[in-house]
């Protein structure tokens, strides 16, 4: 009889059998990297789950797990799943009060934390959270002399475990055995980008269907090797590492800290990467300014090289036979003396698939990590539909696309433009919310994603923008305020955008600098600063931002659809938007509505034809106290371009 590999538990337990030896998570600790195989992971996960049984853990309970990318974490979401009960990952940069919601939906008892940072937040919300009765820490620094009764440290309770394991032998794989595919496996809270955070549950076989999905498509193997670097808390996480990790058998990374991912990514060289365009976008920033503070042979030589590789590299590594001889050979040469140090230097040598997902990625962004090498490609999902519903195919890679279908996943796209979704990866149910579940899923088992879009002449899906923000100008101009926003954000210069229209007479847009990209370029043409409100007021820099809104609207003048809705007015924020201050959420989602309520009056001043406007900005700092920052921010004109359509009809 077939062994069944239907549950995570299971996974782990067949890959201690076939590959006990087998690196399966690695972490790096006061800069020496420590390495648990599979076998040992598997003992690691039954100590710590017969701990939790031994503290009244038991099925259909809560676990959450808060904190940086730890192996005792991954192995806490292994422990709860083992007997019955739901992991359930929260962010850890989330202030106290933030958790507060989550802990009531989800009937949290149990928490598993990484150090006295977050325990400090659990106790302050514990008055008002009762049920939570057992804090488990991971790091003991700092936490000696807490002596709060719920408090346990993680080898404590693995202690109890060991005992009760040793009293009940048995337990553990009769536990293993309960599990049913079709359990909740892990719980997932959307960010609440327009109200109330929602639970998304899924099964261990829509987690195990989507990762199987994905490591089949690419070919991953159990030699392949992943960077565990963004929350815990994203289900897109939990995919690429956990989920795929225990599908395949590979072996996952955690960085010491996140100063150090970069700098971990070079010595582990993962060979599956992800990464958000943000992050992609920060990593070519910090090119951009090495080789601008370079000598002068050095920036002949890379802008030289990177030419030829914008015009080739993305056809040779798509096995583009047009390619000729001599670029195929200029190409190598590149490789040896530009590309090659450059991967090096992005920790990308040895990647054989690294995907983009969560927002629109800049074409010329897409096009320089592809060119030198770099299998980049696009996919498109939420934590909803467990990631995989689309990806671009090796060789069919399109800078402006999500690609096709993946196998087993069905989308359609309804009269109104919105995307549907059918697939095995679909979650369960949002967690005592069955409104929002039947407003989410129909009776046929369509997922209304909310997303517009549309498919191409070679069935690539496109996305636009949320079908809800999609509006119209008061002439009726079709209005996309998310693709808008990406655009701007492709230039390193503008880290966060926001822009209003629908129902006005134009379009006008908020505008936040990338700090250290812009202090960059000012320190270069000797411009003194003292902060980013100082930064971000001076006029050299809004004339900066002003060539980016324009270069923008020259290229949305060649849409025919969306020409009209070029950008009339900006101003550049005093402050940076902040998940702390309500603005963003933690997956750096602007929530504009909130911003539009919150600026009110900037936004008025804007459509006003004012040149100026004072605002008072009341900001949270990290320590968790108050303050106020005030600034008079001046207000931008921007030149707009012939739309394409209006020439058209003229001619």
């Amino acid at each position: 009889m077939a062994e069944k590999l239907d549950t995570f538990p299971r996974l782990l337990l067949h890959h201690a059998a076939v590959r006990p030896g087998q690196a399966a998570i690695r972490e790096k600790d006061l800069g020496i990297w420590q390495t648990w195989t599979w076998a040992e992971v598997a003992e690691e996960v039954r100590a710590l789950a017969c701990g939790l049984a031994a503290q009244g853990f038991k099925r259909g309970m809560s676990l959450a797990i808060i904190g940086e990318n730890r192996p005792r974490l991954y192995w806490a979401i292994a422990a709860a799943q083992a007997l019955g009960g739901i992991p359930v990952p929260l962010y850890q940069d989330a202030v106290a009060q933030e958790m507060v919601y989550v802990f009531h939906d989800a009937d949290i008892a149990f928490a598993i934390v990484e150090d006295q940072e977050q325990v400090d937040k659990l106790l302050e919300i514990q008055p008002q959270c009762p049920k939570l009765a057992h804090i488990v820490f991971d790091d003991p620094r700092g936490l000696r002399h807490y002596t709060q009764a719920a408090l346990k440290s993680y080898e404590k309770l693995q202690e109890l475990g060991r005992e009760f394991d040793r009293a009940h032998p048995g337990f553990f794989a009769d536990e293993v055995a309960r599990g049913d595919t079709n359990d909740i496996a892990s719980m997932f809270y959307t960010s609440g980008t327009t109200g109330s955070p929602k639970g998304v549950t899924h099964t261990h076989n829509a987690l195990i269907t989507a990762g199987r999905t994905g490591a089949e498509m690419e070919g991953l193997a159990p030699a392949d090797e992943v960077l565990a670097y963004l929350p815990m808390a994203w289900i897109g996480q939990n995919i690429f590492s956990y989920t795929q990790s225990y599908v395949v058998g590979f072996c996952i990374s955690c960085p010491e800290s996140a100063e150090t991912v970069a700098a971990d990514m070079r010595e582990i060289g993962p060979t599956y990467y992800f990464a958000p365009p943000a992050v992609l976008e920060r990593l070519l920033t910090q090119v951009s300014i090495r080789m601008e503070d370079a000598g002068w042979i050095k920036r002949k030589l890379y802008a030289g090289f990177m030419d030829l590789a914008r015009r080739v590299g993305g056809k040779i590594l798509d096995g583009d036979a047009s390619v000729g001889a001599g670029d195929r050979l200029m190409y190598r040469a590149g490789d040896a003396l530009m590309y090659g140090p450059l991967r090096n230097m992005l920790g990308m040598s040895r990647v054989k698939v690294a995907y983009t997902a969560g927002e629109a990625i800049g074409p010329d962004l897409f096009v320089f990590y592809r060119s030198i090498g770099i299998n980049l490609k696009q996919l498109y999902g939420s934590t909803e539909t467990a990631v995989f519903v689309c990806v671009q195919p090796n060789g069919q890679v399109k800078a402006d696309t999500v690609g096709p279908p993946v196998k087993g996943v069905e989308v359609k796209v309804a009269e109104n433009g919105e995307i549907l979704i059918r697939s095995p990866g679909l979650f369960s149910e949002y967690h005592r919310n069955a409104e929002a579940t039947a407003e989410a899923k129909d009776r046929d088992g369509w997922f209304h994603t909310g997303d517009a879009g549309y498919f191409d002449a070679d069935g690539h899906l496109k996305i636009i923008d949320r079908a809800k923000d999609v509006g119209r100008l008061q002439d009726g101009t079709l209005f996309a305020p998310k693709y808008l926003e990406n655009k701007l954000k492709f230039f390193p210069y503008i880290k966060e955008a926001v822009c209003f229209g629908h129902a006005r007479d134009m379009v006008c847009a908020f505008v936040n600098i990338d700090f250290d990209a812009v202090g960059n370029w000012a320190e270069r043409r000797n411009l003194a600063y003292s902060g980013y409100t100082d930064l971000a007021a001076q006029a050299p820099v809004r004339d900066l931002v002003r060539e980016c809104v324009e270069s923008v609207n020259r290229d949305l003048a060649q849409d025919a659809t969306l020409g009209g809705s070029q950008i009339h007015r900006f101003l550049i924020l005093h402050k940076e938007l902040d998940p702390d201050d309500g603005e963003i959420t933690r997956t750096r989602k602007v929530r504009r509505g909130f911003i539009g309520e919150k600026y009110a009056p900037l936004v008025e001043a804007l459509y006003g034809g004012r040149s100026e406007c004072f605002i008072e900005t009341q900001v949270r700092f990290e320590d968790g106290r108050t303050g106020k920052i005030s600034a008079t921010l001046p207000i931008s004109d921007a030149k707009t371009s012939p739309a394409a359509a209006a020439l058209k009809k003229a001619a």
